[in-house]
């Protein structure tokens, strides 16, 4: 049977955690920053900022489970446990890491950009935002397609990817927080 206090309860819960999204919306430019500054020139380096990253994407996604719906809330958790895994394989085997990095980073960029694309269009209706995620879609799928090019370069290259990873994670945080922050206002005032 439908309840709709649950739902609004739901809600509730969603938009008062709004600022933990804008916090890490912001550690995530903070590091994307930190990343464009370093010079990463050796494969185990790539490597282990990959397995970091990863894992704080993992962590990422278990807060999501938090403002998530029932079905988005398995979405995120497989999402999450999957980052994480790919994380800890990253900062287990550095040097086998890196020979596959590549590829799964254009894989994992495509399917992104596919996800963002799609939410953006579904939500456009509802958020005036909604072109910004349509943007970070187009971004990811652009970059799975220069990921899969075959570079001299795939070291710095793979830097700049995690760097732009972590620049785009943040706006998608932001986005996020304020997005919240606006349901948080109208369920107020509803």
């Amino acid at each position: 049977m439908y309840d709709p206090f649950s739902d609004r309860e739901l809600l509730d819960e969603a938009a008062d955690r709004w600022w933990l999204f804008l916090v890490t919306g912001i550690c995530w430019l903070i590091f994307a920053l930190i990343v464009f500054q370093w010079d990463y020139t050796t494969v185990y380096a790539i490597s282990i900022l990959f397995g970091i990253v990863a894992i704080a994407a993992g962590i990422n996604e278990f807060l999501q489970i938090s403002v998530s719906t029932t079905g988005w809330k398995w979405v995120h958790g497989i999402l999450g446990v999957l980052f994480v895994l790919a994380g800890l394989y990253a900062l287990w085997n550095p040097y086998d890491t890196f020979a596959a990095l590549a590829a799964l980073m254009g894989l994992f960029m495509l399917a992104k950009g596919i996800f963002d694309v799609t939410v953006a269009f579904v939500t456009k209706g509802e958020f005036e935002l909604w072109w910004l995620q349509l943007v970070t879609g187009i971004i990811f799928i652009l970059l799975a397609f220069w990921v899969a090019g075959n570079f001299r370069e795939k070291a710095i290259l793979l830097v700049i990817y995690v760097g732009i990873i972590a620049l785009v994670r943040g706006i998608t945080e932001l986005y996020l927080a304020f997005k919240l922050k606006g349901l948080r206002r109208a369920l107020a005032t509803g």
